[in-house]
């Protein structure tokens, strides 16, 4: 067997057999144990990152081992095609998204198929083609007919220089990413679906997805913001219009001085309208309206305010309250109107001293029956925000609190002026975008007949991809285009036009992993039988910067598709990993940084079985990984010992049957133990904890052991043992690196794919060392070590610490009064 590792030859040549032999398809009609482990779908707007072949690695390591194992394993690639990502890098590049897509598409196949990932081909598919977002138009409709999509005016980001709606990824610091100019807010129609309408079932059913780290369902939570409180209206003083405003805190209505409204705030043109300085006032909005949403509500920001010049009336107690415009408020939470306490809550508070408003203390720190109430006219240094007792507050002084809250509320609701409300940060969800690529809104509209849906016979609604032009102008592309634009309405066939607003790419990858189930399907998005066969998704993968929008959106998608019957389960994802970024000099790879290290030039150099060990070894998956390229050369030199080793003894051992001899000498037995708990340690580190790098570091060992075996007389070794230990070693190893180890295999003798062999058992009795070393502690402090038989009994262990001479010193004079013993590892003596 030659001793140079040629992976070059060895890679293209097992892909290829691999690929003929349908190896990774997994088969619907298999009875096997299903197992669907999935990564999240790439962008096809360049070429594959390192951060790419790091969660791929990570999910071909589970979906190979899964096999190993006696799974029926399904797992899929495809492209999320449509969107931003690939429009951007196409525009810039002045090639049309279309071409731009497909030809990214094939290039990062290939690179993946290079790197030796276990997918099954067959079912791939990208969201930019017609035979899938058919089916994203279908589920539209099935939205819209039910009552869960629909279209009204929304605020949306528009750049006056560019003369285009930006999306929210478009817009850093209020600016255009593209020009730098300061962005606005405009109204426009728009699409959404009705997520609210789910906000309870998306936060209650958190506590389903036990698989799920904790921090992502955290974030979660907080995205859907459920708040329980009361809805208070203030009429508005010599107006016919009231402004609603939501607190948790009605127990500090009486200590309203000041409501804030949104600068979108809808009546904010009425309460400016007639006033001396109503310019100054619109420029004003316009300046916070400019400002980016999450830099102008973010807690260090400061607090901007302007007095409208209009007033409001306290619902209970008739007096007047000023109503002041300000940044920190926004149109699309709540009701878009606050009301300020300064007194009780701390942002309030540094707004008033900062605008010279009332401060008026209404809750007192006394106890429970009032009787050490404080001086109603103390000066507050700091706000007070914690519950108490009512104090300036009318006929609710001397309430608690919490019974203030709930009184508070029931009278504001007889008398026609609030009452108990729950409120969601969560907003609906807008999905209409003014750009060209992307899935084409199923709506027509007709003079006569209105809003029409696109029959579904008649989908897909074709996105043109030749003779458009593509660039933004202003509105999207699609309006121009009168072939697409100019059709017959469905219902009275007058002339009529279509919806030009393309769908946002997040719809997209809602459903896709339901589509994988399913991909041939020419009748539905997805058969019901073949969804409920694999789904759902036992094992899913991606970045943490999805945590919300996507994995929230797939959980919307899939609690509406179980409740209109077309799949059995409402949770899309079992069990969910959030792997780290790929650093290099401690920042994330980017190409304006200069520290992108491409995986073409790595596979090129050292290979895709060094790319993938290095990448799967270097950190635990959960945490940020520090590139290396000492890194890359060590995991290049341990294939390199592997494949040497095997090469030194496949001659010798290519025949040999694996039977293991009753009688062993000291070193076989010595040899079997670190190669079964070796075994063990890999087994439980990826089936248990997805600890890979510590299962490789397990490997390592492995070969360290056959390596000092190797140094006794060849007429010493026993060639059965070697024999086992070297299967052992390869099927350990395969699916962290395939190529080398189905060669090696394959040089064996097999004829068969080390990939379909069953994940190897490991002999606990062989596992077990002979003798451990045992530590010893007195008050929990280190006071010694000893050896002992492997197995000892507690009574033995005991004893052992006790005789040992460094203890000794420590414990003479004293009383033990309590053994801790942790058998095979650990002796606590607690002495006094």
């Amino acid at each position: 067997m030659d001793v140079k590792y040629n992976f070059h030859e060895i890679e293209k040549r097992w892909q290829q057999r691999w690929e003929e032999s349908g190896l990774h398809e997994a088969k619907d009609e298999d009875e096997r144990p299903r197992y669907y482990c999935l990564e999240m779908f790439p962008y096809p707007s360049g070429r594959l990152h390192m951060g790419h072949v790091r969660v791929y690695s990570i999910g071909d390591v589970i979906a190979r081992f899964k096999r190993m194992q006696g799974y029926n394993v399904l797992h899929p690639m495809g492209w999320d095609a449509f969107g931003l990502p690939a429009e951007n890098a196409a525009i810039q590049r002045n090639i049309h998204p279309h071409q731009w897509t497909w030809e990214n598409i094939d290039y990062m196949r290939k690179e993946l198929q290079r790197l030796g990932f276990s997918y099954d081909w067959d079912r791939e598919y990208a969201t930019c083609d017609p035979s899938y977002y058919r089916w994203t138009q279908w589920l539209f409709l099935l939205l819209y007919k039910n009552g869960l999509a629909y279209r009204e005016k929304a605020a949306v980001n528009w750049c006056p220089s560019c003369q285009t709606v930006l999306a929210n990824e478009q817009v850093v610091a209020g600016a255009c990413e593209r020009c730098d100019s300061t962005v606005e807010r405009t109204d426009l129609e728009q699409w959404f679906f009705k997520i609210t309408e789910y906000a309870d079932r998306l936060l209650d059913e958190l506590d389903k997805l036990d698989g799920w780290p904790d921090k992502v369902k955290a974030m979660q939570a907080n995205w859907i913001g459920r708040s329980e409180g009361a809805e208070i209206a203030f009429q508005i003083d010599g107006m016919d219009e009231s402004l609603s405003v939501f607190t948790t805190r009605a127990d500090t209505l009486y200590g309203v001085t000041y409501i804030v409204v949104a600068p979108e705030h809808k009546l904010v043109d009425k309460l400016i309208s007639d006033k001396e300085n109503s310019s100054d006032l619109r420029a004003f909005v316009k300046e916070v309206l400019a400002e980016d949403e999450l830099a102008r509500t973010a807690e260090d920001a400061e607090k901007k305010g302007m007095f409208t010049g209009s007033w409001a009336l306290h619902p209970l107690n008739g007096h007047r309250i000023p109503i002041l415009i300000g940044n920190y408020v926004v149109g699309g939470y709540g009701t878009g109107a606050v009301m300020g306490v300064p007194a009780h809550d701390e942002r309030d508070f540094e707004f008033a001293k900062q605008h010279g408003l009332e401060i008026r203390r209404v809750i007192d720190p006394a106890e429970q029956d009032g009787s050490e109430l404080t001086s109603e006219d103390e000066e507050l240094s700091v706000a007070y925000v914690e519950d108490g007792v009512l104090i300036n507050s009318g006929d609710y002084t001397k309430l608690t609190s919490e019974a203030a809250r709930e009184q508070i509320a029931k009278d504001l609701e007889d008398l026609g002026k609030g009452g108990t409300m729950t409120n969601y940060r969560l907003r609906d969800w807008l999905i209409s975008r003014q750009r060209y690529w992307g899935t084409p809104i199923p709506i027509v509209y007709c003079d006569k007949c209105g809003t029409v849906p696109v029959p579904e016979e008649d989908l897909p609604v074709l996105l043109p991809t030749t003779d458009i032009e593509f660039r933004p102008t202003g509105q999207s592309p699609l309006v121009d285009y009168e072939p697409f634009v100019d059709t017959i309405c469905p219902q009275c066939g007058a002339p009529s036009r279509r919806e030009t607003d393309t769908m946002d790419t997040f719809i997209d990858s809602s459903w896709y992993f339901l589509r994988f189930a399913d991909p041939h399907n020419e009748e539905l998005p997805f058969g019901k039988e073949k969804a409920n066969k694999w789904m759902p998704v036992e094992q899913y993968m991606g970045g943490i910067e999805h945590a919300i929008l996507h994995l929230m959106y797939c959980r919307f998608f899939q609690m509406v598709l179980a409740d209109f019957g077309l799949v059995d389960t409402d949770i899309p994802f079992h069990n969910l990993m959030t792997q780290g970024m790929v650093l290099r000099d401690g920042a994330k790879m980017s190409k304006s940084r200069g520290n992108v290290v491409d995986p073409d030039l790595i596979t090129q150099k050292y290979g895709a079985d060094t790319a993938r060990l290095f990448i799967l070894f270097a950190s635990p998956p959960e945490r940020d990984l520090e590139w290396s390229d000492e890194g890359v050369e060590g995991s290049y030199r341990f294939i390199n010992r592997v494949w040497r080793l095997v090469a030194e003894y496949v001659d010798l051992i290519k025949d040999e049957v694996p039977r293991i001899p009753d009688e062993l000498g000291s070193r076989e037995r010595e040899l079997r133990r670190i190669v079964h708990s070796s075994v063990q340690r890999v087994t439980r580190d990826i089936d248990e904890r997805f600890s890979f790098n510590t299962a490789i570091s397990a490997i390592m060992e492995l070969v360290n052991g056959l390596y000092q075996y190797k140094e006794l007389p060849a007429s010493r070794q026993s060639l059965p043992v070697v024999r086992e230990a070297v299967e052992l070693l390869l099927l350990a190893l395969a699916p962290f690196v395939p190529h080398v180890t189905e060669e090696l295999w394959y040089r064996l003798g097999h004829t068969t794919s080390i990939h379909g062999e069953p994940w190897p058992k490991y002999d606990e009795e062989a596992a077990r060392a002979d003798v451990v070393t045992v530590v010893i502690q007195v008050n929990g402090r280190v006071r010694g070590r000893v050896e002992v038989s492997a197995g000892s009994s507690e009574e033995t262990l005991k004893a052992a610490a006790v005789d040992e001479p460094r203890v000794q010193e420590y414990i003479e004079g004293k009383t033990i009064v309590k053994t801790i013993v942790v058998p095979d590892r650990l002796v606590n003596l607690v002495v006094k």
